[in-house]
């Protein structure tokens, strides 16, 4: 008899589907096969392209070498030899559609810029590497070029083995360029400098960097990738940002990348698309070619040469950067023929009709195996909002071996909550279940919002909170009724959402103190404008504006959660909610959180059943550090009083003050 599959073990719902579960783990499972030679080498060891394709100095020289099927003919060309075509650079076509050139050390300089001119039957194009390291824009006329990269003294890590704390994960999602106060675009030399100390006295144990990859576009946010290999070089040079993720890891920061494998620029000259006469080399052909929302390619999973370029990239990423794991782009895209859109996925039919990417998962599936032979403590994440079962549980259960999966229904939640409800109509039962909402068996990144929701045309929760007053009324002493209810509130939602993670908990920098304003990166519309491409952290260090208690009420939150060992792994036990009062408490080992939504009702006495003992506060909303009104005394323990109906399920009462619109943290200390 077969053996059932964990995650059918976790969810008998799933027992329907097991026929399509167990038909997608054994795709993966022969599809391993086949890249291995049925076993000769690991997957591991199949994710090596970035060490043969690309340019190599080596002993005797250099090598270059670049997979073209349908070119005849394929030039080097540069500063070396003048941008000009000659047999000296010309390269040999190989074996299985790869062309080759060796060249003698003095033939290549360190800086040097070059390019490929490759030629096909009916056509020919000025082509970047597509397996490029190093790729640069030149100021005046904007071209891009790869760049040899051999620097005498290449950076070498101090760090050696980094082995990330990270119970629970606490991501500082960031990007580069738009980390400093100044109007311009800010370097990783910029970053490790004055950011780096940030994140680290505010508590986080990771960044989560955007943007690595290279890409024509600064306003696509990193997300039309043009050179996987490439770090952007806007922001600087290969060996300062392994100087960032060295630096970090000496502060005990985990360094994710925000990786993009779910499609890529449609570029030509720059990027993949059309490398060489084909435009289908790395594409899937026809209908399902290009992206529809997206105006980008649809990378094939099909293809063995594809599933070697996408794992090879993550390898690279890996062992060449020693980033500590990646959080992948667009996973939904990926997975459904119709990438998702205008997809409701109301139950489990959606997630096995016949309508999904068997060669993406499988690529999914096999890239998580991957990385973690590369590094077992790797990290990987899945971006995903259709709740596809499995993604997050183990590729033994059947799942698809992400580590962790976007609980992403909760920003959409409060998004949905803020524009459209009332405060008397925000009911904690709600609230509980959307926060607490997720598979067992799957680790999930809680997050009231990421750097989606600050982006233009959108709305941060601040923004959503306070709107124009932010420009107005953010000076302590002359906050209105609008900035009172919006900072309290703010704090309230990131605490509910934080405290109730069942993984880690991600924040979009500059979010944790309120940043007032949207994303907005230079473009034509904005006469190319800097001026909402960056954070003004002047606003949080400024003593005098109220901005700086959200920045602190943030550090004391990760400080109570990591207070607790393991803290992600504990139950979350609700303990009270009543909707009419707008009440919530629930507890997590030691630590009971009682929230008062209730917009104008403070409860003097409020009782919730609780194990006997001595309760301190340890975090208060309503704290006049943090810009409430402090109309409690957070000094006073409360003693738990015994109640003979109880005695048998060793509970007691512990009555509270709950004022208005607060949240707090009791701590049982005996």
């Amino acid at each position: 008899m077969e053996k059932t599959l964990g995650i059918i073990k976790n969810d008998p719902w799933l027992e329907p589907y097991e026929t399509a579960i167990a038909g997608r783990h054994q795709h993966a499972l022969d599809k391993e096969a086949e890249l291995t030679g049925g076993g000769k080498m690991a997957l591991s060891d199949f994710a090596s392209g970035h060490l043969y394709f690309g340019l190599h100095h080596t002993d005797k020289g250099w090598v270059f070498r670049e997979w073209a099927p349908h070119a005849t003919h394929i030039y080097l060309v540069g500063d070396f030899n003048h941008w000009e075509e000659n047999e000296k650079y010309a390269l040999k076509r190989i074996d299985n559609g790869n062309w080759e050139i060796k060249l003698k050390e003095k033939d290549l300089h360190h800086g040097d810029l070059y390019k490929l001119h490759v030629y096909w039957d009916g056509g020919q194009g000025e082509r970047i590497p597509a397996w490029a390291t190093r790729v640069v824009q030149d100021e005046q006329t904007k071209i891009f070029s790869a760049q040899v990269w051999n620097p005498e003294k290449p950076y070498k890590f101090k760090k050696k083995a980094f082995r990330p704390h990270t119970d629970p994960l606490l991501i500082y999602e960031c990007h580069i360029g738009m980390a400093q106060e100044e109007e311009k675009v800010g370097t990783y030399n910029e970053f490790r400098e004055k950011i780096l100390p940030r994140v680290v006295a505010d508590g986080y144990n990771c960044i989560q960097i955007m943007a690595i990859q290279e890409h024509p576009y600064y306003g696509s946010f990193g997300y039309h990738v043009s050179s996987f290999f490439a770090p952007s070089s806007r922001f600087g040079t290969p060996d300062e940002l392994k100087q960032l993720i060295d630096e970090a890891h000496g502060m005990g920061l985990a360094v994710i990348m925000d990786i993009v494998h779910s499609h890529a620029v449609k570029n030509q000259v720059e990027g993949l698309g059309n490398f060489a006469g084909d435009p289908d080399q790395y594409f899937y052909p026809g209908d399902r070619h290009e992206h529809p929302a997206w105006d980008s390619l649809c990378f094939d999973y099909g293809k063995n040469e594809v599933l070697h370029f996408l794992m090879s990239n993550c390898k690279y990423w890996l062992e060449e950067f020693k980033f500590d794991g990646f959080r992948f782009d667009g996973v939904t895209s990926m997975l459904y023929y119709s990438h998702g859109l205008g997809e409701a996925f109301c139950n489990y039919n959606d997630y096995f009709n016949g309508h999904q990417d068997d060669n993406a998962i499988c690529y999914l599936t096999l890239v998580n195996k991957m990385i973690h032979q590369v590094n077992p403590r790797a990290i990987t994440i899945a971006e995903e909002v259709s709740g596809m079962p499995g993604l997050a549980s183990k590729f033994e259960d059947g799942g698809y071996g992400f580590d962790y999966r976007m609980a992403m229904n909760i920003p959409d939640y409060w998004i949905k909550t803020i524009k459209e409800k009332i405060d008397e109509d925000w009911k904690p039962s709600s609230i509980f279940w959307e926060v607490t909402n997720r598979r067992k068996d799957e680790k999930t990144i809680s997050y009231a919002e990421s750097h989606d929701q600050a982006l233009v045309g959108d709305k941060t929760i601040i923004f959503r909170l306070i709107d124009a007053d932010m420009y107005w009324h953010m000076q302590k002493g002359d906050e209105n009724y609008t900035v009172h209810r919006g900072i309290a509130l703010h704090k309230m939602i990131r605490l509910v959402t934080a405290s109730t993670m069942n993984g880690g908990y991600l924040n979009f920098m500059g979010n944790e103190f309120g940043h007032p304003e949207w994303i907005d990166f230079p473009r034509e519309g904005n006469h190319w404008s800097y001026k909402y491409a960056r954070r003004q952290w002047s606003l949080v260090d400024n003593k005098n504006l109220a901005y700086h208690y959200l920045g602190d009420f943030d550090k004391e939150m990760l400080q109570v959660i990591k207070s607790v060992k393991g803290f992600e792994k504990t139950d979350v036990v609700e303990i009270w909610h009543n909707d009419g009062d707008q009440i919530l408490a629930y507890r997590r080992k030691d630590l009971i959180f009682v929230f008062n939504f209730n917009p104008v009702q403070s409860f003097t006495d409020y009782g919730f059943l609780v194990a006997p003992g001595t309760y301190e506060v340890v975090l208060n909303t309503d704290a006049v550090k943090f810009g409430g009104y402090g109309f409690s005394d957070d000094t006073v323990k409360h003693f738990t009083l015994s109640d003979p109906l109880y005695k048998k399920e060793k509970k007691e009462w512990l009555k509270l003050y709950v004022p208005a619109r607060t949240a707090l943290v009791l701590k049982k200390v005996k």
